[in-house]
């Protein structure tokens, strides 16, 4: 089976290329752009696409093996994950930073992003009960001042969006940031959890209903790729966490997005280096 190999680093010179070619001993080279390359019929046995994994890994440069001929429109959905994956930051702890309380608050996040914390239900219920009381306007006031799509993350959407593909963004956060964010990149679903408010301007401590946990974002692209008729070869999904490894295992294009090291090695693509629309670089057009 004929397979293609890219390569991507916002350092990408041409020895480096000429060195990737003689690891995975392509038939050819083709520059995509400044920072892409892609190798041709590279051998197809697992100890050279792993020691081209090992080389890139070591020099800073995302690799992935591809079939060639697919189009990115031979998709159907694309499903991402909101904090530190979509956008920079994790919004619980910026929150938490009104409160005094963020190192508390992100030290749990870390854990259960690295899946130190089976229960993310447990560990979310944890967290936003450092929020009790603070009032309901910092939430505008993380997104304003702290909240930016990561790099490539609106070329990404449009480009997925102008091609047919519907997007769902479903997030263990918050839906006053999935709404804006669904309405800003005009996103076909959104979900996540919802802050509970106790009427008078402030968060209580509490989420409304069932938690958005690991199954339930599962659950979200299941019942999305249900409803838009898209099998797992259909469909990307791209996540950070230990708690996206469920929803990632729907899908063939299965992307860890800077990720912890759990997520890495279950995910079938990881980008570490490039921008969010390094995934486009993944087809042959559209």
């Amino acid at each position: 089976m004929t397979q293609h190999a890219i390569i991507q680093s916002p350092a990408l010179d041409q020895l480096l290329i000429e060195q990737a070619a003689a690891i995975a001993q392509a038939n050819g080279v083709q520059r995509i752009s400044k920072s892409a390359a892609r190798l041709l019929d590279v051998a197809n046995d697992a100890e050279t696409l792993q020691a081209l994994t090992d080389w890139g890994q070591a020099r800073a440069i995302d690799t992935a093996v591809v079939s060639p001929g697919c189009k990115l429109s031979d998709c159907k959905i694309l499903a991402m994950d909101m904090d530190s994956t979509l956008i920079n930051i994790e919004c619980i702890d910026e929150i938490a930073a009104f409160g005094g309380v963020k190192a508390e608050v992100a030290a749990i996040t870390e854990a259960a992003m690295r899946g130190d914390i089976n229960d993310f239900s447990e560990s979310l219920t944890r967290r936003v009960a450092y929020l009790n009381g603070l009032s309901v306007d910092v939430l505008q006031l993380v997104y304003d001042d702290k909240l930016r799509l990561n790099p490539g993350a609106e070329v990404l959407v449009q480009t997925a969006l102008q091609q047919g593909i519907k997007i769902l963004l479903v997030s263990g956060g918050f839906t006053f940031f999935t709404n804006k964010l669904g309405d800003r990149l005009n996103l076909t679903q959104t979900l996540a959890n919802t802050l509970e408010e106790d009427g008078q301007g402030h968060l209580t401590g509490r989420v409304m209903g069932k938690i958005i946990d690991a199954q339930g974002k599962a659950d979200a692209l299941e019942a999305f790729a249900a409803l838009h008729g898209a099998t797992p070869a259909q469909t990307i999904a791209i996540g950070d966490g230990a708690n996206d490894l469920k929803m990632l295992g729907l899908a063939h294009y299965s992307v860890a997005y800077r990720a912890k090291p759990v997520v890495q090695a279950q995910a079938r693509y990881a980008l570490n280096v490039s921008p969010l629309d390094a995934v486009l670089n993944w087809f042959d057009g559209a």
